[in-house]
């Protein structure tokens, strides 16, 4: 019985604990980190694993399911063999019969099992495969699940038999397969780790007495051969997209070929090409209907179909791997001489070579690190252990592939060292404009890793500008491959980058140097944010942006001062407690964004986000997405690491849903609509318990006293609605006036109406633009007719501006009674909505106000500060303003309550949201 899988896996897991009354006595036969983890996690589950199967030694190095057993005192037996011409090795089968095994667990094996072994326990044996039975039998199924283009991928554990991969099946698991999948991201974010669980849980099952045996059937059956590198070379006769499922089939195992110029080249790296195709040196490819075309972004290749594939990374016979963009200029770099002290190092580094190496004589300049021996987690150990002598360098695991030799390697780390291997100057292809009396470059890409690309199926979509309802230019629309391979990113720079082991005040100056950059550009910012968001200029100006730069600043200056405590606990006599707490980030974040302060609740969110040392993945708004994708190039310029930031433009429903629903990330923040944020933390809960937190809709209520200074409350309480054409979160929705000024306050109100300026909102004496998007301006509409038809009083306002672009009145209803929908509802736009309230009715008037399930903000007009003081404690909402309204400050904490949401936005409070507590112990 042979079972084996592929990839190669860099991270650990684990399953959580659970306590089962029932116990098996186990034999573990296999090898891998795969059959270490299932080892680990069936002993912690409390089975006992009276015996290891693995392979022999290789090159003086135990396989890792032997170190984790040996570690453990449990009896380990390393056969290079179980059989011989067919027959069991009676001696070997003894040894095994000697354990005394109940069940044999056989996560991967790549070792025949006579079937004397596999029936010999009392419940027989069972095996991992990493397909859905009886679908791709054999030994490459992950490859030809991705060859054939199978949309679901998975893995079966079923009984043992012996047939090749025929017996029943015990459980199955599933997974989409995304389009640029490889094996080994497959394995590494769905068959691995969910095959730990799956094990563990099939063992549990049989140990209960409940695990099914369903005979599998021959519908649907296929068994397709190993797939070595002889019979891997690419068949250029076929679509783009059967040429793509092949290399990606054998990416990195076995590798798929052609012949260049006569010689192989491996592939690597292929994604399927959408949108235009960049400018490019043509290479000739054997048996290729065209060219490939070598450009900036990798090797492009046609298939029959004339559509596009592109290949990130070749390698050539003799194992040296390139980008594929240097085709035509591999080999050209001179090799650099080495100082004294890179002398020394490279020694230290001959060192870690040699011992990774030990089946290697000597380390000489040719020594090629694959040839000799090494394997993927070999790569693993060379990065971290270089990492580890030399601080100051970063590397990575492709670093390895790309310098296969030790001379070739140390040429790549001296350079790396010196700073002479920077990561290439951003590209951007600009949208430019000129407007505003100046020129306007936006990118309209997405931001991926530190680089803008097209959408990985190219698709776009226009962003309009709503002042005359004309495209500003077109977008990229993001999918959910582009959402993981941003997720993959932030996780890849959090975990190995240089963000994640920075001081603390090298990142505080890396945002300081973002908010510079930001008001370098501060013009242009509030120029791209008034012609995508309709928003008056000079409000973009000092708000949407100049806020921004703020938040930035001030969340920069928390970096080096995020601290844990000292807690005082009974000590253990005679010894000695120290109880302390960390504060930690908690990984890769998501961040989704509404349309209407784009850039400003960008920063809200994304300061404190970095400033905690995440990493993040963000949505913009799909109808206002330029200035995200510009803050994008600016965070390049001021240095932050390649994919601590990653912004997808494209629709909530596709890519907000996927972040969501994705594994990987441990916190989303959102903006927008009760409903939506509901949906979100249901996703974030079945996920994987992401923490959450939210700012959702309002009906803030603004009560004006007779009391009140009535210059100040009119301009404030106009302002309260008004302000950014109602498009704002803590927009007043309701006011309630008292009864002996209504009229008067209406009257103005209406007064100073008219003399507001409603206008294109880049001409500076514009005081109301356009609402952001038409399908809101056909709800704001609605929203007023609903007004009208429910007998509330339509004082002024109501309709459309007669003029291009989606232009609306602002908006006075009186007499709106507490039943009405225009009381109850949020119409996030120009309309004010008024009620009167009796005389002296403080607490009726309170009770009015309460009466809603939202809580975002709210106000009160009065020259007497005891009722102020009694009514703000009084008002259920996360902000309460008092003689002024929408006074928010970056130091001060903004959120909602009730269903208004939770979590906080600036101030010290938003921190906690993008930290976790961890307490430590420590006895002396």
């Amino acid at each position: 019985m042979m079972l084996r899988t592929a990839g190669s896996v860099f991270r650990r897991f684990s399953t959580s604990s659970h306590y089962y009354q029932n116990k098996l006595k186990l034999a573990i036969i296999g090898q891998s980190l795969f059959g270490q983890e299932v080892y680990s996690n069936l002993r912690k589950q409390g089975h006992k694993v009276v015996g290891v199967f693995t392979v022999p030694d290789r090159d003086g190095k135990a396989d890792p399911l032997a170190v984790a057993a040996e570690k453990d005192g449990t009896p380990v037996f390393k056969f290079p063999r179980w059989r011989v011409k067919g027959k069991p090795i009676q001696d070997v089968v003894e040894a095994y019969k000697s354990v005394g095994a109940e069940l044999n667990v056989m996560p991967f094996c790549s070792q025949f099992i006579p079937m004397n072994v596999i029936d010999h326990p009392q419940h027989g044996s069972i095996i991992y495969h990493p397909s859905i039975l009886p679908l791709h039998r054999g030994a490459s199924a992950i490859n030809w699940t991705l060859i054939h283009g199978d949309k679901k991928a998975g893995f079966t554990v079923f009984w043992a038999d012996d047939g090749l991969d025929t017996g029943p099946i015990l459980l199955q698991r599933e997974c989409a397969v995304e389009p640029n999948d490889t094996v080994d991201t497959l394995y590494n974010r769905f068959l691995f780790p969910e095959g730990i669980k799956a094990m563990v849980e099939a063992v549990q099952l049989i140990a209960d007495g409940n695990a099914p045996r369903i005979p599998q059937t021959e519908d649907g059956a296929s068994y397709e051969g190993i797939q070595k590198k002889s019979n891997a070379k690419v068949n250029w006769a076929q679509p783009a997209e059967a040429i793509h499922n092949w290399i990606r089939g054998h990416d990195k195992v076995p590798g798929a070929w052609t012949l260049v110029d006569g010689q192989p080249v491996t592939l690597y790296g292929s994604s399927m090409l959408g949108g235009a195709v960049p400018a490019g040196q043509p290479l000739e490819i054997e048996g290729a209907s065209r060219p490939g075309l070598v450009t900036k972004n990798g090797l492009v290749l046609y298939g029959t179909d004339d559509k596009a594939l592109l290949v990130k990374n070749l390698q050539f016979e003799d194992g040296k791997m390139i980008p594929a963009s240097k085709f035509f200029s591999a080999g050209e770099s001179a090799s650099v001489e080495l100082t004294d002290e890179e002398k020394k190092m490279a020694e230290e580094i001959r060192n870690i070579w040699k011992g990774i190496l030990s089946n290697v004589a000597a380390i000489e300049d040719t020594t090629d690190f694959f040839k000799s021996g090494a394997a993927s987690m070999d790569v693993v150990r060379l990065v971290e252990e270089v990492k580890q002598k030399c601080s100051g360098v970063q590397l990575q695991n492709e670093d390895v592939y790309m310098a296969t030799t030790f001379q070739d390697f140390i040429q790549m780390f001296v350079r790396k060292l010196r700073g002479e291997d920077q990561e290439e100057e951003l590209v951007v292809d600009y949208a430019t404009k000129e407007v505003n009396n100046m020129t306007v470059n936006m990118p309209y890409q997405c931001f991926i890793d530190g680089r803008f690309e097209d959408a990985e199926n190219g698709k776009t979509y226009d962003t309009i500008n709503p002042t005359d309802g004309s495209v500003i230019c077109k977008v990229s629309y993001a999918s959910v491959g582009d959402v993981d391979r941003a997720v993959a990113a932030a996780r890849e720079a959090f975990e190995n980058g240089p963000w994640g082991r920075m001081n603390p005040r090298d990142r505080g100056s890396l945002l300081y140097r973002l908010a510079d950059l930001m008001e370098e550009h501060q013009e242009e910012l509030a120029t791209i944010e008034s012609i995508d968001s309709g928003a008056v200029y000079t409000l973009a100006l000092k708000t949407h942006v100049g806020m921004s730069i703020q938040t930035f600043r001030y969340f920069a200056g928390w970096c080096d001062k995020i601290q844990g405590k000292t807690i005082p606990i009974n000590q253990a006599r005679p010894n000695r407690n120290l109880t302390f707490t960390r504060k930690e980030p908690l990984g890769v974040c998501a961040i989704v964004i509404p349309w209407n302060y784009p850039l400003m609740m960008l920063a809200w969110k994304s300061a404190a986000c970095l400033a905690a040392g995440n990493t993040l993945v963000l949505k913009p708004a799909q109808v206002t997405p330029l200035t995200a994708l510009k803050f994008a190039e600016l965070s390049v310029k001021a240095g932050i690491p390649k994919g601590v930031i990653n912004i997808l433009p494209g629709s909530g429903g596709m890519v907000g849903q996927r972040l969501s629903d994705h594994p990987d990330i441990r916190k989303l923040g959102f903006t927008g609509s009760t409903p939506i944020g509901k949906q979100i933390m249901k996703s974030c809960a079945l996920s994987n318990l992401k923490k959450v937190s939210l700012e959702l809709g309002g009906k803030s209520p603004l009560i004006i006293f007779s009391d009140c200074d009535m210059d100040k409350a009119v301009r404030m309480g106009m302002s309260s609605v008004y302000f950014n054409k109602g498009e704002n979160c803590i927009a007043a929705g309701r006011l309630f006036v008292e009864e002996s000024i209504h009229d008067e306050f209406i009257s103005r109100v209406v007064e100073e109406i008219k003399k507001m300026k409603i206008g294109d909102p880049l001409e500076r004496s514009t005081d109301h633009g356009p609402q952001n998007h038409k399908a809101h301006l056909d709800k704001l509409l609605e929203y007023c007719d609903t007004g009208v038809k429910e007998g509330a009083t339509l004082v002024y306002g109501g309709k459309q501006v007669d003029r291009p672009g989606f232009f609306m009145e602002p908006t006075v209803f009186t007499d709106v009674e507490d039943h009405m929908f225009i009381a109850k509802e949020e119409s996030f736009g120009p309309v004010m909505v008024v009620s009167k309230f009796k005389e002296g009715d403080v607490d009726g008037v309170l009770h009015r106000a309460n009466d809603t399930e939202y809580g975002l903000a709210s106000g009160v007009f009065t020259r007497d500060i005891n009722k102020a003081m009694y009514v703000s404690e009084r008002l259920e909402a996360g902000t309460v303003f008092i003689n002024t309204y929408n006074k928010t400050d970056v130091a001060s904490p903004f959120g909602g309550f009730k269903q208004s949401g939770f979590g906080k936005d600036l101030g010290e409070d938003a921190l906690s949201e993008y930290l976790k507590t961890k307490a430590v112990t420590v006895e002396y």
